[in-house]
């Protein structure tokens, strides 16, 4: 009787414990469900935003090599279409550009242009990247963005994709001052560009303070803020350079090496994909991306299509030269709207633009002007046309404020705006240029010596020739009072 006893009792502890277990257990299992499904996402959230900067970090630099390398698309486009006297030139021009351009945009030019704003003109904090990184117990942190800019990307990141287009709006203006420019002249006038006088645009622009950012001025990747500069200053500058010796007016120089022209086109061309998808800084909306993948390889087509057959029905021949000035053309026109329009406007863009740009390229030589590589027409012209586009073929479901072009039923509203900010980029840009070469012009570090004209700017700035067999340097000397 004593064994059936204590075997119950052992049952029933052995219930009672497996009950009161059961009991802590149930009591327990929400809070500890929770604990371990809150933990989960916590890291999964992490570990995708982690992934997410990383993607675009790897976007936006990638497409930045891009558009750096467009520094040497600009430099054999240049080489190509100058005279054989001043090819040397113009390469040590392009490249070193880059050079002086970066430590531009190092002290001043990205905090005007992305510091915290200053009444919408320009940027007052970021001097040399100052605020891209802090100290913390030994611990770097990275910063992202800056301060006039919410770009999912870490500061440094954004600097370096910055200053390659920085670097492109100075370039623009070595090719219409090309074969006369004083060489310490170049130097001067690259910094000052890349310090002062491009950020402050940009800032107007891309800042999200700036005063025509806040009026939905739209330019997605530059037609105004690098290509309308660019444009602009170049003209300014060729205009008080003056033309090239033995320069006979109605009668282009032909280009001396048109596979050079050729090829850096072609690689303009490629590194453009760079300049526009790039400038969506994300990876976040892929069909974006696409679209303005598309809309830039439309233009360029369209471009080079429209300025060969529009040179054919004038000549009755198929200029090569047209057709890649028609190609850049369209690039530069669709610039602006490649993220705010649909692929048939794209088209149109392209197919004006690559008329455009000869008509205009016509309308300089009739006032005597010598550009050398086209470079207003190209960059000047055909960047106002393709901002001015967006306010007449804008599409609703694309624009930033959801309003469209005018041909698109959305009235005058975003025209407007787009005007506005064309003309005031073109005044300022104008009025600047003056301001920055007439002191160079005065002191005699804008034009090169007369020299320079009689034996080629290669011989006298840099000693060499890129054609040693046809353009022998010994052949050539300096006069006895000349160094």
């Amino acid at each position: 009787m004593a064994k059936v006893i204590t075997k119950r009792k052992n049952y029933f502890a052995r219930f009672l414990a497996i009950a009161i277990g059961a009991a802590i257990f149930a009591a327990f299992t929400p809070a500890i469900a929770h604990a371990i499904e809150t933990g989960t996402l916590e890291s999964l959230t992490k570990n995708t935003s982690e992934l997410k900067l990383s993607v675009d970090t790897s976007w936006v630099l990638i497409t930045g090599f891009l558009v750096f390398f467009m520094q040497c698309g600009f430099a054999m486009l240049e080489a190509g279409l100058v005279r054989q006297t001043g090819v040397v030139n113009t390469l040590t021009e392009n490249f070193i550009d880059a050079a002086v351009t970066l430590l531009a945009w190092w002290t001043t030019g990205f905090a005007i242009a992305f510091g915290t704003t200053s009444n919408g003109l320009f940027g007052v904090d970021g001097f040399f990247l100052s605020n891209a990184f802090t100290l913390n117990n030994g611990a770097i942190e990275y910063a992202m963005g800056s301060g006039g800019s919410t770009a999912p990307i870490n500061t440094l990141t954004l600097f370096f994709f910055q200053f390659a287009f920085s670097a492109t709006a100075s370039t623009i203006t070595t090719g219409a001052m090309a074969e006369r420019t004083e060489f310490k002249g170049d130097l001067i006038y690259a910094f000052i560009m890349g310090a002062v006088m491009y950020p402050i645009v940009v800032h107007w622009v891309w800042n999200n303070g700036g005063w025509l950012n806040k009026l939905n001025f739209h330019d997605f990747a530059g037609s105004s803020v690098v290509h309308t500069v660019g444009g602009w200053t170049s003209l300014v500058g060729a205009y008080l350079l003056g033309p090239r010796p033995n320069r006979v007016w109605g009668q282009i120089p032909p280009a001396h090496n048109l596979g050079y022209a050729t090829i850096g086109t072609m690689i303009l061309w490629f590194g453009w994909y760079g300049f526009n998808a790039g400038s969506t800084l994300t990876l976040e909306n892929t069909g974006l991306v696409g679209l303005v993948v598309v809309n830039t390889t439309l233009a360029a087509s369209t471009g080079a299509v429209a300025a060969m057959l529009y040179i054919y029905f004038r000549f009755k021949q198929w200029h090569l030269f047209c057709g890649l000035n028609g190609s850049l053309a369209g690039l530069v026109a669709v610039t602006a709207g490649c993220a705010y329009i649909m692929p048939w406007a794209a088209a149109l863009i392209g197919l004006v633009a690559g008329v455009l740009v000869l008509v205009v390229v016509d309308i300089i030589e009739w006032f005597e002007i010598d550009d050398p590589v086209g470079a207003f027409a190209v960059h000047g012209s055909c960047g106002m046309m393709g901002t001015i586009a967006v306010g007449l073929l804008g599409h609703p479901a694309l624009t930033i404020n959801k309003k469209a072009g005018l041909f698109l039923g959305g009235g005058f509203d975003l025209l407007g705006v787009q005007l506005g900010g064309v003309a005031a980029i073109a005044l300022f840009t104008v009025a600047f240029s003056f301001l920055m070469f007439v002191p160079l012009k005065a002191v005699g570090l804008l034009r090169v010596n007369e020299e320079a004209d009689r034996i080629g700017i290669d011989v006298y700035e840099h000693g060499a020739s890129a054609w040693p067999d046809v353009y022998p340097i010994d052949d050539l000397q300096f006069d006895d009072d000349e160094e």
